[in-house]
């Protein structure tokens, strides 16, 4: 069950790597404001769930006692 949560977790900060790389591309660009704050926003909920999963997968993998 952990290697599933592990799985989803790298997922997650690799889907929060790219929307950064794109937002920051945006701004180098000039690019719009708006699309900046929505790239923003759709970071920090994939930083919530990828916070979620590896806070899941080390409760999987014996963080218990």
């Amino acid at each position: 069950m952990s290697t599933a949560f592990n799985i989803i977790a790298i997922i997650f900060m690799f889907a929060v790597v790219i929307v950064l790389i794109r937002g920051l591309l945006n701004m180098m660009r000039g690019g719009s404001g708006n699309r900046s704050n929505k790239l923003m926003q759709a970071r920090i909920i994939l930083q919530f769930f990828a916070l979620v999963f590896i806070v899941l997968a080390v409760y999987f993998a014996g963080g218990r006692s």
